[in-house]
């Protein structure tokens, strides 16, 4: 019998090292150096499990009763401003906070100390419509959420005591987002914390190897970049089967190899309604030269972007008709200002995870066997890569 990707389950390692397991089975992320079981006969099976109302598309441009409107009350009893694009202001409800800190205990065991952690937590509204979302917005209006990010990673980047900067988004009530007006948050932290952490050590790892490599740009001292190396051989096997969903002047927008979720994207600098049971995860990137961090972005790389941002989320909302859930984060060089090259090792790219399934109304549940084992999708990302380059950039609310 002749094994069948498309058919037969096999495992992907989820690590970018060592280079030989890149691009091959069983499936790994060299990110994290961890493997995903792939179970793509599964896409057969019944589903008579839990169901998701669809977020609602009926909203107000401007709602009375929402934190985040311009000129409204939020629940602390601040005001905001009646501001006309991005406005950006301390979380009310921050799950980290300034210093100082206090002192911790004296731990009981070495097994249970406690570490103290300060930081700060910002809201960003993205725009002032209380309607729209990332899908829907103008190009010019992504532009400036970008710049807002670039200000919000560099001026905490440099605040005492910061050790890393997150900017993340999470969309939709079946991820947690308490609000549905467009907005995203940033979280700086005095510690780096866990994810990027393992991403860096991957990494560098792969920059002082001896893995072979091709001529895909390099990193700090002409060393390997073990996501600019990925995004050179994902670009360079043909389409039709391949992992590649979009791509334009700087970025590329694919299905990683190692893909978690179901329509889960890793978008990267570029180098110079189913019945079918679908996971699909976005990683977006810059592919045409080494770039630690979105401070390092030039004008046009930024407005290149914020078209193929556009682009993506557009094709998630036309997958199933609906405003497509996801959580998007991203991940670079810890602060913008590193205290050495090590740091430079970072190469910025952009997660999107989104949860669901089959449809609308049904997601993906980490449980079970993802929970006491190993990652497992069912799906193949190259079969979530076809159906999302089968989608329009037409938003489907304006055929």
């Amino acid at each position: 019998m002749d094994f069948d990707a498309d058919t037969h389950p096999h495992r992907r390692r989820k690590s970018l090292y060592p280079a030989e397991t890149l691009l091959t089975t069983p499936t790994v992320n060299p990110l994290t150096n961890e493997f995903i079981l792939v179970s793509p006969h599964r896409t057969k099976r019944p589903w008579l499990g839990q169901t998701e109302a669809p977020q609602s598309l009926d909203l107000p441009t401007y709602d009375p009763a929402c934190y985040l409107c311009p000129g409204n009350s939020r629940s602390g009893g601040q005001q905001n401003p009646e501001y006309e694009h991005t406005y950006t202001f301390v979380n009310d409800f921050s799950a980290v906070l300034p210093p100082p800190v206090p002192t911790t205990p004296v731990a009981p065991h070495p097994l249970l100390t406690t570490n103290p952690v300060h930081g700060a937590c910002d809201v960003l509204i993205f725009h002032p419509r209380h309607d729209l979302t990332l899908a829907k917005l103008e190009t010019p209006d992504i532009q400036r959420i970008i710049a807002e990010w670039i200000r919000i990673y560099q001026f905490r980047g440099t605040q005492d005591g910061i050790k890393y900067v997150q900017i993340f988004e999470n969309k939709g009530a079946i991820m947690g987002c308490s609000n549905p007006h467009p907005h995203g948050q940033v979280w700086s932290l005095s510690e780096i914390p866990t994810l990027p952490a393992t991403e860096l050590a991957s990494l560098r790892r792969y920059s002082i190897s001896e893995a072979p490599t091709s001529h895909a740009p390099r990193g700090p001292k002409g060393r390997p970049c073990l996501l600019c190396e990925y995004a050179h051989a994902e670009i360079a096997l043909p389409e039709e089967g391949g992992r590649v969903v979009i791509k334009n002047d700087y970025w590329v927008a694919l299905v990683p190899w190692w893909a978690t979720w179901p329509f889960e994207i890793l978008r990267k600098e570029p180098l110079t309604p189913s019945k079918t049971r679908h996971q699909i995860q976005y990683l977006v990137l810059p592919y045409k030269r080494h770039i630690p961090s979105v401070a390092e972005l030039s004008v046009e790389e930024q407005s290149s972007l914020a078209k193929i941002l556009s682009r993506v989320t557009v094709r998630y909302d036309n997958l199933f008709s609906c405003s497509f859930a996801y959580s998007m984060g991203i991940h670079q060089r810890p602060i913008a200002m590193p205290n050495n090259d090590d740091e430079n090792i970072a190469h910025l790219h952009f997660h999107f995870s989104p949860p669901l399934l089959r449809n609308a109304s049904v997601k993906k549940f980490l449980v079970g066997f993802e929970l006491m084992a190993e990652a497992q999708r069912d799906l193949t990302p190259e079969q979530a890569a076809t159906r999302l380059r089968g989608c329009s950039e037409r938003h489907y609310l304006n055929e």
